[in-house]
């Protein structure tokens, strides 16, 4: 079983309630028509409050992306879009959905980004904003490491593309590189393209 992304545009979820003890709350999830899990309608996401003179970036090029995160600053994907970036460390990739920090350590390693949606990123203004981004960063991470822990490759480039197709415009996924995918759950870019031709 694993935890899928909601698509509600009128509710963007992050995939972190921050409320204490969200994660010995199960109840806050609940099994789909297929048996997975999905966030439930009365989670409240995480929305940070913003003006529009801090919105920092619309579709900024992947160069620019890049040397942002590759600054001390730390950034927050705008959680009020939905938008998200992939992040390619050395022998993995990440994906940080809205809501999630990104930059400063995190990310002072990464070699390149692919901007998902019409990407925005924020500065986290108060150490409370930068908790609260850091777990749902975290929390991203712990999504994606769902598809990860199946041992059959195909299965998990299959999974991964479905909640991408769930989650963004059916053209933003056709755009994201089989090697993205690939990265993002450990499985050979081959393996992505089978996936992508049996969906």
């Amino acid at each position: 079983m694993f935890l899928s992304w909601s698509k509600d545009s009128d509710n963007l979820h992050s995939p972190l309630d921050v409320s204490a003890g969200f994660f010995q709350s199960p109840e806050r999830l609940h099994l789909n028509s297929s048996g997975a899990r999905s966030w439930s309608d009365n989670i409240v996401p995480y929305r940070q409050t913003i003006s529009a003179s801090q919105s920092v970036s619309q579709l900024l090029e992947a160069d620019q992306i890049l040397n942002q995160l590759n600054s001390d600053q730390l950034w927050v994907v705008n959680s009020r879009r939905r938008n998200g970036i992939i992040i390619y460390k050395k022998f993995h990739a990440e994906f940080a959905g809205p809501g999630a920090a990104v930059g400063g350590l995190f990310d002072k390693t990464c070699q390149k980004v692919i901007p998902l949606g019409n990407l925005s990123l924020v500065p986290s203004t108060s150490h409370e904003d930068q908790q609260k981004a850091l777990r749902i960063r975290l929390q991203w991470i712990r999504l994606t490491q769902n598809f990860t822990d199946k041992p059959v490759p195909l299965e998990r480039a299959q999974m991964i593309l479905e909640q991408f197709k769930n989650y963004f415009d059916q053209q933003i996924v056709d755009h994201i590189p089989d090697e993205a995918f690939a990265m993002l759950v450990g499985v050979f870019p081959f393996t992505v393209r089978i996936a992508r031709s049996g969906l």
